[in-house]
């Protein structure tokens, strides 16, 4: 009988994020951690399964940590189950969930709930609280009992925090307990219509829009009262070229900043909101070329270490309203990789490995989680992909399809995901009666 969680990974390429290298080698995995890694040349081990995988990247399983799965509460647009699917598809194996569910995350049986569903999916599946009770950011959550009781970090991502008060106390609160808050940075008072930049999208439908001071005025607050608390921040899904330079001025100060990029953010711009509608709404709006350009020099340079989908799934009938009346957000962890590969890879700002260090490395360091690292003893966390082979975004294993993306030829299959040396998604059968795993 073969053991689970034991599995032997032949011939395929190795990405190191943490030494920026790709080089040819084999991994041993038992017991669902990396035993060895070999050079190839090594006779395969008796009685644990083969996967053969020449000519595909072997890297470690993507880190999620801005994902909605819209459960307890929104169940049509998206559950747990099923956005895990989505992960799987996408090559992750660590999905932190924000906290803006109904009932929303404010209570420790509330979070109890998330967690304990997310240990049945067969990947990690970690979640956020809130900072203030039921959102209305006016009382503090006992964000103690919430750490406690699991939270990886603290969030209130939908519903700005506008009372400088309550968000110094946040902070503090989160420094004492060694984790990150993270922050939706749109001051409200600023935006007439949220979703849609306030320039020349805001201009071709005849709306106010949302301008960049929505983000960067509430950005240059929050690390000014990082910086006079010392608490680890997360500025989430940044859009605007002044909120980077903020971020890179602060980290240049010691200030412990961290941000979030999504790959619609440094793919898209104002025009496909022009382009698509609905289906490039979001919060905050893809914005100016010099916005996009901006996001990528600072993933490039380090200032954005972080990216992460904002993974939010909507029906086709909510997105099919009126472009005020649609909600904003797009789901994106089927696509996330392939976009990192055709936009930043391939485009020669960041090396394979460093992406992979985006996506994985990155995000479970700065959440405390173990894995998003390729090294003998590490979790066998695996995603296994071809950067060069190409797919037509046509159908999501997520529930919805409120894609920017979808009809587009992209580069990067996933072949398969692996979590704790289990296979939890392949794109097809490939275990013959003798126990050798083809390349899938």
């Amino acid at each position: 009988m073969v053991k689970r969680g034991n599995l032997y990974i032949k011939g395929g390429l190795l990405v190191d994020p943490e030494k920026d290298r790709i080089y040819s080698g084999d991994l041993l995995i038992r017991e669902g951690r990396i035993s060895r890694i070999l050079s190839g040349q090594e006779k395969e081990p008796e009685g644990i399964p083969v996967l053969k995988a020449e000519g595909l990247m072997i890297a470690p399983g993507l880190a999620d940590t801005h994902v909605h799965f819209r459960d307890p509460g929104f169940l049509y647009k998206e559950d747990i189950n099923t956005g895990a699917a989505a992960a799987k598809k996408g090559g992750f194996t660590q999905i932190v969930l924000m906290a803006n569910t109904s009932p929303c995350v404010d209570t420790k049986e509330v979070l109890s709930y998330v967690l304990k569903k997310g240990k049945k999916t067969g990947i990690r599946i970690h979640s956020c609280a809130n900072v203030s009770k039921q959102m209305k950011g006016k009382e503090l959550t006992d964000m103690e009992e919430l750490s406690a009781a699991g939270a990886a970090g603290f969030t209130d991502d939908g519903i700005p925090l506008i009372d400088p008060k309550l968000v110094r106390e946040a902070m503090m609160r989160a420094k004492r307990l060694s984790k990150p808050i993270s922050f939706h940075e749109e001051d409200p008072k600023l935006i007439t219509n949220n979703g849609i930049h306030a320039g020349e999208a805001a201009h071709y439908y005849g709306i106010g829009g949302s301008p960049r001071e929505a983000e960067y005025t509430l950005v240059e607050r929050d690390l000014g009262l990082a910086e006079e608390t010392g608490a680890d921040i997360v500025i989430q899904h940044i859009s605007t070229k002044e909120a980077v330079d903020l971020v890179r001025q602060a980290r240049e100060k010691g200030i412990s900043v961290h941000a979030e990029a999504t790959p619609h953010h440094f793919t898209l711009t104002q025009q496909a909101a022009i382009e698509k509608g609905t289906m490039a709404k979001m919060n905050p709006p893809l914005r100016e070329e010099e916005d996009r350009l901006a996001i990528i020099e600072g993933l490039a340079d380090g200032t954005i270490e972080l990216i992460a989908t904002d993974h939010a799934p909507h029906s086709r009938q909510e997105k099919e309203q009126a472009i005020t009346a649609a909600p904003s957000g797009i789901i994106g962890l089927e696509t996330a990789l392939s976009l990192g590969i055709r936009e930043l890879v391939e485009k020669g700002f960041l090396t394979l490995p460093r992406l992979i260090h985006r996506m994985s490395t990155a995000p479970c360091k700065l959440y405390g989680l173990e894995g998003g690292m390729l090294k003998e003893g590490a979790p066998a966390d695996l995603v296994l992909f071809d950067p060069k082979e190409h797919w037509i975004v046509r159908e999501f294993a997520s529930k919805a399809c409120n894609s920017p993306f979808l009809g587009e030829e992209m580069p990067g299959v996933v072949h398969a995901t692996i979590c704790g040396g289990e296979i939890v998604y392949k794109i097809k059968n490939c275990c013959n009666r003798s126990g050798v795993l083809t390349r899938i």
